[in-house]
Protein backbone atom coordinates (compact mmCIF):
# COMPACT_ATOMS: atom_id res chain seq x y z
CA UNK A 1 0.00 0.00 0.00
CA UNK A 2 2.99 2.48 0.18
CA UNK A 3 2.73 2.61 -4.00
CA UNK A 4 -0.48 4.44 -3.13
CA UNK A 5 -0.94 8.06 -2.84
CA UNK A 6 -3.16 10.15 -1.26
CA UNK A 7 -4.06 13.39 -2.74
CA UNK A 8 -5.97 16.20 -2.48
CA UNK A 9 -9.59 16.21 -3.32
CA UNK A 10 -10.62 18.20 -6.89
CA UNK A 11 -13.92 18.22 -8.13
CA UNK A 12 -13.44 16.18 -10.46
CA UNK A 13 -13.68 13.26 -8.28
CA UNK A 14 -17.49 14.64 -7.35
CA UNK A 15 -19.05 12.29 -9.64
CA UNK A 16 -16.84 9.44 -8.75
CA UNK A 17 -17.31 9.70 -5.14
CA UNK A 18 -21.26 10.30 -5.26
CA UNK A 19 -21.34 6.80 -7.83
CA UNK A 20 -19.05 5.29 -5.62
CA UNK A 21 -20.74 6.07 -2.03
CA UNK A 22 -24.18 5.52 -3.96
CA UNK A 23 -23.17 1.66 -5.29
CA UNK A 24 -21.30 -0.09 -3.39
CA UNK A 25 -23.72 0.92 -0.23
CA UNK A 26 -26.74 -0.20 -1.98
CA UNK A 27 -25.16 -3.24 -2.74
CA UNK A 28 -23.39 -4.06 0.59
CA UNK A 29 -26.37 -2.59 2.68
CA UNK A 30 -29.60 -2.17 0.57
CA UNK A 31 -29.44 1.85 0.92
CA UNK A 32 -32.24 3.59 -1.94
CA UNK A 33 -31.00 6.44 -4.04
CA UNK A 34 -31.24 9.38 -0.69
CA UNK A 35 -27.89 8.26 0.14
CA UNK A 36 -26.05 8.81 -3.26
CA UNK A 37 -28.03 12.52 -2.93
CA UNK A 38 -27.00 13.47 0.42
CA UNK A 39 -23.23 12.53 -0.83
CA UNK A 40 -23.80 14.79 -4.05
CA UNK A 41 -25.01 17.65 -1.53
CA UNK A 42 -22.35 17.55 0.72
CA UNK A 43 -19.98 17.09 -1.76
CA UNK A 44 -21.37 20.27 -3.53
CA UNK A 45 -21.40 22.08 -0.37
CA UNK A 46 -17.63 21.53 0.33
CA UNK A 47 -16.98 22.41 -3.82
CA UNK A 48 -18.94 25.62 -3.19
CA UNK A 49 -17.55 27.20 -0.08
CA UNK A 50 -15.24 25.18 1.63
CA UNK A 51 -12.36 26.88 4.06
CA UNK A 52 -9.14 25.20 2.62
CA UNK A 53 -7.21 26.61 5.47
CA UNK A 54 -9.66 24.31 7.99
CA UNK A 55 -11.12 22.18 5.85
CA UNK A 56 -9.86 19.49 2.97
CA UNK A 57 -10.58 16.12 1.18
CA UNK A 58 -7.85 13.54 0.24
CA UNK A 59 -8.26 10.82 -2.57
CA UNK A 60 -6.38 7.77 -1.82
CA UNK A 61 -5.35 6.75 -5.50
CA UNK A 62 -2.98 3.94 -7.47
CA UNK A 63 -1.95 4.07 -11.31
CA UNK A 64 -4.74 6.68 -11.57
CA UNK A 65 -7.40 4.49 -10.21
CA UNK A 66 -9.31 5.96 -7.35
CA UNK A 67 -9.70 3.85 -4.23
CA UNK A 68 -11.30 5.59 -1.38
CA UNK A 69 -12.04 9.46 0.21
CA UNK A 70 -12.05 10.98 3.45
CA UNK A 71 -12.44 14.11 4.29
CA UNK A 72 -12.25 16.98 7.24
CA UNK A 73 -14.80 19.60 7.66
CA UNK A 74 -15.36 22.25 10.20
CA UNK A 75 -18.08 22.09 12.37
CA UNK A 76 -17.72 24.74 15.07
CA UNK A 77 -13.98 26.77 15.72
CA UNK A 78 -12.78 23.67 17.85
CA UNK A 79 -14.74 20.82 16.33
CA UNK A 80 -13.78 18.99 13.18
CA UNK A 81 -16.32 16.41 11.07
CA UNK A 82 -15.07 13.48 9.49
CA UNK A 83 -17.04 12.76 6.46
CA UNK A 84 -17.31 10.65 3.49
CA UNK A 85 -14.68 8.24 4.35
CA UNK A 86 -15.06 5.55 1.79
CA UNK A 87 -12.85 2.19 0.54
CA UNK A 88 -13.70 0.62 -2.53
CA UNK A 89 -13.75 -3.30 -1.86
CA UNK A 90 -10.29 -4.61 -3.40
CA UNK A 91 -8.69 -1.57 -1.39
CA UNK A 92 -9.94 -2.75 1.74
CA UNK A 93 -8.09 -4.61 4.61
CA UNK A 94 -4.49 -3.17 3.63
CA UNK A 95 -3.72 -1.11 6.21
CA UNK A 96 -5.23 1.83 3.55
CA UNK A 97 -8.40 3.30 5.27
CA UNK A 98 -5.57 3.67 8.31
CA UNK A 99 -3.30 5.87 6.68
CA UNK A 100 -6.43 7.74 5.13
CA UNK A 101 -7.66 8.17 9.00
CA UNK A 102 -4.13 9.39 10.06
CA UNK A 103 -4.29 11.94 7.23
CA UNK A 104 -7.49 13.20 8.10
CA UNK A 105 -6.43 13.57 12.19
CA UNK A 106 -3.46 15.20 11.66
CA UNK A 107 -4.82 17.51 9.24
CA UNK A 108 -7.49 18.28 11.73
CA UNK A 109 -4.80 18.17 14.88
CA UNK A 110 -1.96 20.74 12.77
CA UNK A 111 -5.49 23.07 12.38
CA UNK A 112 -5.76 23.32 16.24
CA UNK A 113 -9.29 21.49 16.59
CA UNK A 114 -9.59 20.38 20.15
CA UNK A 115 -11.80 17.48 19.14
CA UNK A 116 -13.04 15.34 16.08
CA UNK A 117 -16.88 13.82 15.33
CA UNK A 118 -17.96 11.53 12.92
CA UNK A 119 -21.37 9.74 12.17
CA UNK A 120 -21.74 6.03 10.85
CA UNK A 121 -24.02 2.72 11.74
CA UNK A 122 -23.27 0.45 12.98
CA UNK A 123 -23.32 -1.73 10.46
CA UNK A 124 -20.00 -1.08 8.98
CA UNK A 125 -18.14 -3.08 11.45
CA UNK A 126 -14.40 -2.72 10.10
CA UNK A 127 -14.79 1.06 9.95
CA UNK A 128 -16.00 1.22 13.54
CA UNK A 129 -12.97 -1.24 14.85
CA UNK A 130 -10.84 1.08 13.23
CA UNK A 131 -11.99 4.35 15.01
CA UNK A 132 -11.75 1.72 18.44
CA UNK A 133 -8.71 1.31 17.56
CA UNK A 134 -7.37 5.09 17.15
CA UNK A 135 -8.71 6.34 20.25
CA UNK A 136 -12.17 7.50 19.06
CA UNK A 137 -15.04 7.08 22.13
CA UNK A 138 -18.82 6.03 20.54
CA UNK A 139 -20.76 8.32 22.17
CA UNK A 140 -24.05 8.03 21.16
CA UNK A 141 -26.13 4.79 19.26
CA UNK A 142 -29.83 4.98 18.59
CA UNK A 143 -31.87 2.92 16.40
CA UNK A 144 -33.10 4.93 12.80
CA UNK A 145 -34.91 4.16 9.57
CA UNK A 146 -32.29 5.92 6.94
CA UNK A 147 -31.66 5.59 3.07
CA UNK A 148 -34.61 2.79 2.95
CA UNK A 149 -33.13 0.40 5.79
CA UNK A 150 -33.94 0.18 10.00
CA UNK A 151 -29.89 0.94 10.76
CA UNK A 152 -28.38 1.81 14.27
CA UNK A 153 -26.64 5.16 13.74
CA UNK A 154 -23.98 6.15 16.14
CA UNK A 155 -22.00 8.90 16.72
CA UNK A 156 -18.02 9.10 17.30
CA UNK A 157 -15.66 11.54 18.88
CA UNK A 158 -12.08 11.83 19.52
CA UNK A 159 -10.04 14.26 21.52
CA UNK A 160 -6.69 15.42 20.75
Amino acid sequence: MDHIKIRNFTSADRDWLVTQHGTLYAKSEGFDDSFGSLVAEILDDFIAGHDPSVEAGWIAEENGQRLGSIFCVRLTETTAKLRLFLLVPEARGKGLGKRLLQTCMSFAKDRDYADMQLWTHESHAAACALYKSTGWQMVGSKPVHSFGQNLVEQSWTYRF
